[in-house]
């Protein structure tokens, strides 16, 4: 499994792993951060045409490496093609960028090999040094060097890398428990240094990439879904005393549907329909009780609900299911009568059951997690403030979409215990 491009976790488990939810939540906050702020700076180091000015191509070519300018017939375009062998110092490009630390250039490599940039950090001013190797191991992190797989890349690919989380991240590694908060940051951006053989184009360096964050999640999503149409999740979770332990291999209907909301914008944005078949599968798992390796359970015998934890007993927690319902949504509305016909009836089914079901999370005073309290018989789990607001905020984006009244006076209800309100009591 190489790195590719998309956020790590390390929440539940020291040695990382891949999460489906914080995945599609990192590719639709840059989406929206795409929408909402002003194109980046971008500076351009490498394009490899003759008109480049300025700081571009400053080069070092060690002596037994060698580089050169060649045009490449498939881009129709000028490249920079290295050689270096691994036991050399590599080719390296003068950076210099004290103010960016987001990094992009097009390689294709031609052996094994790898492409690194040398940091200067807070700490002390020492150089770390963020190497892409071209393996397939996740993250390692030695003396002052971190090392990522990245696959093999023998065909043109961009790679586009956050290097103040790749150091930080990497950094972290270095307490054996799980990953240690670090206080180091990159000051500086020295140079990238490129070992095998190989090319490379388009050397960038900006403060912002949000469309290559959100197609690196995107397409994450479409090359790790599994034949059930799920986003498996590769690591223990217990939700509590009373609750059976979540093996590695659950789906959670708030991944199955925050994938589908992230796998429509990007159809919508290319029209590739791997996207959006993608996004189709993923409502498989919706069908199928949690003892089936689904997401479904049904409340009182009654209410289809879709489990963010697809625990047993049941769980019921509130925000994965809106979530879940707002990816049935997106993906209904653009897949269109026939192709979306599944994915509205699951959404239909889902809706009437919140419409029934949220008295039950209402206290008088603020808001509840989840049902362990009627499942286990336990103290009510109450929703901390962040979740009661994330609550009140999906529930005026589904009164957006649906009119029913309910929502509207949950909303304006749920709003006023925000502001210290209490419902009228005998």
């Amino acid at each position: 499994m190489e790195s590719p491009g998309v956020p790590l976790s390390t929440q539940w488990g020291p040695q990382g792993y891949f999460y489906p939810i914080q995945i599609a939540q990192y590719g639709l906050s840059h989406y929206s951060k795409n929408l909402t702020e002003k194109a980046p700076h971008v500076e351009v180091y490498e394009t490899a045409e003759d008109k480049d000015r300025g700081r571009a191509g400053d080069w070092t070519v060690p002596k037994g490496c060698s580089l050169a300018t060649v045009w490449d017939k498939a881009r129709l375009t000028g490249v920079k093609q290295f050689s270096a062998p691994d036991a050399s110092e590599g080719v390296s490009l003068q950076l210099g960028n004290a103010r960016d630390f987001i990094i992009s250039f097009d390689l294709k490599f031609l052996t094994n090999g790898s492409v690194s940039v040398v940091l200067e950090t807070t700490e002390k001013n020492q150089l770390f040094t963020v190497h892409y190797v071209t393996n397939t191991q996740l993250i390692a992190f030695r003396d002052r060097d971190i090392y990522y797989g990245i696959g093999a890349r023998t065909g043109w690919s961009t790679l586009t890398r956050d290097l103040l989380t790749d150091l930080r991240k990497g950094v972290g590694l270095s307490n054996t428990k799980a990953v240690k908060q670090t206080k180091i940051m990159p000051k500086r951006v020295v140079r990238l240094v490129a070992k095998g053989r190989g090319f490379l184009d388009n050397v960038t360096i900006s403060a912002t990439a949000h469309m290559a964050a959100f197609f690196a999640a995107s397409d994450w999503l479409v090359r790790n879904q599994d034949e059930r149409g799920g986003w498996p999740i590769m690591v223990t979770r217990k939700l509590g005393e009373g609750f059976k332990s979540l093996e590695p291999g659950w789906y959670s209907a708030m991944a199955q549907g925050q994938a589908m909301s992230t796998l429509v914008r990007a159809y919508l944005l290319t029209r590739d329909a791997a996207f959006l078949g993608a996004a189709l599968r993923a409502t498989a798992p919706y069908k199928l009780p949690a003892e089936q390796r689904g997401v479904k359970a049904v409340f009182m015998n009654r209410h289809d609900w879709y489990e963010e934890y697809p625990t047993s007993p049941s769980s019921f927690v509130l925000n994965g299911f809106m979530y879940s319902l707002i990816g049935l949504y997106d993906l209904k509305e653009t897949a269109g009568e026939k192709l979306g016909r599944e994915a509205r009836l699951l959404y239909e089914r889902g809706m009437e059951s919140l419409k029934a079901m949220l008295p039950l999370y209402d206290t008088g005073s603020g808001t509840i997690y989840d049902l362990r309290h009627f499942m286990l018989g336990t103290a009510p789990n109450l929703a901390r403030w962040d979740y009661h607001t994330t609550h009140i905020n999906q529930l005026q984006l589904l009164s957006t979409i649906d009119d029913s009244p309910i929502f509207k006076e949950f909303v304006k209800r749920w709003k006023s215990y925000l502001r210290g309100g209490r419902a009228k009591h005998n």
